[in-house]
């Protein structure tokens, strides 16, 4: 069961950037739970999170697999990276594009960190079952 940080955190960024590559071959299921979760900020700046599949972990696609909405503010916000339709990705990283505007320093600063964790097959079962449910 994978259960790691794509960043670590409390990771402080003023720049765009990359985390490194996370092997996720070994994975039970293809479906993992990912959580931003940004814990300061500063004024008039955005923070914008993606996940970026590769097959070897060096060469990496143009288009991410999946993103966060824009992000302005602190707080945890959880997403489902399903991997079952890039059966071709064996890796996976994180990038992150920072944007600052307004007055004062323009050097954007953003303190957050990415989790990752695989969701096991039973819960998913599980949440199917309620999706089918009747109300």
């Amino acid at each position: 069961m994978i259960d790691t940080e794509l960043v670590a955190p409390k990771t402080v960024v003023n720049a765009n950037g990359d985390g490194p590559a996370v092997d996720v071959s070994g994975a039970a299921g293809r479906v993992f739970l990912v959580t931003l979760d940004i814990t300061q900020i500063i004024e008039q700046e955005s923070l914008e999170v993606s996940i970026h599949g590769s097959a070897d972990g060096a060469a990496w696609g143009a288009k991410p697999v999946v993103s966060f909405p824009q992000k302005f503010y602190c707080g945890q916000s959880p997403m489902l990276l399903d991997l079952t339709m890039h059966p071709d990705v064996k890796f996976v990283r994180a990038h992150w594009e920072v944007a600052r505007w307004g007055r004062g320093v323009e050097t954007p600063m953003f303190e957050f960190g990415l989790s990752l964790k695989e969701v096991s097959a039973q819960v998913l079962r599980e949440a199917a079952g309620e999706a089918k449910a009747p109300a």
